[in-house]
């Protein structure tokens, strides 16, 4: 991974973060076992099924992109 592409992860993460805390109850946050499960279950609701919908559809293309390669 590029120096340029940690950043934009950062920069996405801090992004994804200031949402999930605005959508997070404030009871939710008050011990670092309660933070950690309320991140992980808006993590999995809301980003990884995205995450794993976007490399799914990106390993198909791929796939059909070595296809061709090879038919060539």
């Amino acid at each position: 991974m590029t120096p340029e592409e940690q950043k934009e992860i950062l920069a996405h993460s801090r992004a994804i973060a200031k949402i999930l805390y605005k959508n997070t109850k404030i009871e939710e946050l008050t011990s670092l076992g309660k933070i950690e499960a309320a991140v992980r279950d808006s993590m999995q609701e809301h980003v990884m099924p995205e995450v794993g919908i976007f490399l799914s559809k990106m390993s198909q293309k791929k796939q059909e992109d070595i296809k061709d390669i090879f038919k060539a």
